[in-house]
């Protein structure tokens, strides 16, 4: 039962981020209108989610996150939201090694590209992707 639970959440994970990476609507969540207060709310949602230690529900709010500042033409939210989504990637690896990771590379190689991201932000990204590339080597 605990091997399907896990295989359900890692299945989860990379639908969630795979409908980001490809442009689409992450699962469990509505298309909302693009607005600043609609990121507001993805923003403060995933957040919330993060907090509570729900890591799938984050980052499917975190993929909206992205969608809509990509669409407000946002390329330093868009970095900001590319790592966030992918520390709750990394979040659910801390706690189950079997969470595949190559989703978080993708979603961190993607904001490492935003020329437009702060150097804060740069860094963080960096920081994660050194953790991702240490276990994706193995």
């Amino acid at each position: 039962m605990r091997k399907a639970v896990i295989l359900g959440l890692a299945f989860l994970l990379a639908a969630a981020a795979g409908a980001a990476l490809a442009g689409g609507q992450a699962a469990g969540t509505e298309t909302k209108p693009v607005t600043w207060d609609n990121w507001l709310a993805a923003k403060a949602t995933a957040e919330k989610y993060d907090k509570e230690g729900k890591f799938v529900e984050a980052l499917q709010h975190y993929l909206e996150y992205i969608r809509l500042a990509q669409e407000l033409g946002s390329p330093m939210h868009v970095a900001w939201g590319k790592n966030n989504a992918a520390f709750m990637i990394i979040k659910r690896h801390k706690l189950d090694a079997t969470v595949d990771l190559a989703p978080a590379k993708k979603l961190l190689d993607e904001g490492l590209a935003i020329s437009q991201a702060s150097e804060e932000c740069k860094a963080l990204l960096a920081t994660n992707l050194e953790y991702v590339n240490l276990f994706l080597k193995k």
